[in-house]
């Protein structure tokens, strides 16, 4: 039996462990939170170096991307240097292949996603799902300079946004990353703040943790397009009046796991050296595991006539 482990500097409230089983093969899938102690984090790795298969690197990014351009997050980098024999990942690698198959499933097979009112609260952390969605014509706000540095700059173009990021990424990743991203306890925190952003989307997508951070009591009739949500998650979605959520993870055993899992999971599988693992060999293998989106209307006596449009 093969075991993944995500190690992540986000709450340990938020800890799971599932046994799943993959094109014949068994895993344990283990997420362990250190509430933003960077230290915990690259200890922990550091002793379960060689003993599990994979590692997911969680709650803190290894790059961001713009276009074809990555770029490296500086507080990372101890963590990924913990890993001397197991290969770890961040999930990067899924949200550039996974993330823009998952738009194109929902385009095809849930709702056109056509001129839709999107919220993309981090679109540097999630470029395969910004792209996809900027692909099928949605009508995006890029929210990242609003989320990730606190200031209330909506950016409404695709090519300002590219612009934007180029400028901007180099500066924030130098910066501590708890500064950029909520970790530890601060993933529990709701603040409530810039409402207004939300309020004019149709649809919510991106990291759940900037979601939830910032999210309005009011999310009637909102669409929530995200990654890992627990049980918990999806009761105050529906508390808030959600309509639909769509996880680009598969669920195990409750909850859908990270991208960072995922591809670690993934990386087991191919079984090839980790820095000859290329897109083409991540698409083949979703291809062969026939992953789809978890789709969940939360309120069926919601009219969402124009979604199903």
């Amino acid at each position: 039996m093969k075991k993944v482990v995500s190690v992540s500097l986000g709450a340990s409230s938020r800890n799971h462990t599932a046994e799943v089983e993959l094109l014949g093969e068994k895993f344990i899938v283990q997420r362990i939170g250190t509430d933003g102690d960077k230290q915990k984090a690259i200890e922990l790795i550091s002793e379960l170096d060689g003993e599990v298969d994979a590692f997911g690197m969680g709650g803190i990014d290894l790059y961001l991307y713009n276009a074809s351009k990555r770029y490296v997050i500086k507080d990372a980098i101890p963590m990924m240097e913990a890993a001397k024999k197991t290969p770890i990942v961040d999930g990067s690698g899924l949200k550039n292949t996974l993330e823009r198959r998952v738009i194109k499933y929902i385009n095809e097979n849930v709702f056109s996603l056509k001129d839709k009112k999107v919220l993309m609260v981090s679109a540097t952390d999630r470029f395969g799902m910004a792209d996809a969605l900027h692909k099928y014509g949605a009508d995006i706000t890029f929210g990242d300079v609003i989320f990730a540095l606190n200031i209330p700059i909506p950016i409404r173009s695709y090519r300002v946004f590219q612009t934007a990021a180029d400028i901007i990424l180099p500066i924030a990743c130098r910066m501590p990353f708890e500064k950029l991203y909520p970790t530890g306890k601060e993933q529990e925190v709701n603040v409530e703040k810039f409402e207004k952003y939300f309020n004019e989307a149709e649809i919510i997508a991106g990291d759940f943790l900037f979601i939830k951070k910032y999210m309005p009591k009011d999310l009637r009739e909102k669409v929530i397009i995200t990654n890992t949500v627990t049980k918990e998650d999806v009761e105050e979605l529906r508390k808030r009046g959600a309509y639909m959520l769509i996880t680009t993870t598969p669920e195990f055993k409750g909850r859908s796991f990270g991208t960072n899992v995922l591809e670690a999971v993934l990386v087991t599988l191919i079984n090839k050296p980790q820095n000859e693992i290329t897109s083409d060999d991540y698409n083949l293998m979703l291809d062969k595991l026939g992953f789809k989106p978890r789709v969940v209307v939360l309120k069926q006596d919601v009219a969402k006539q124009e979604i199903a449009e």
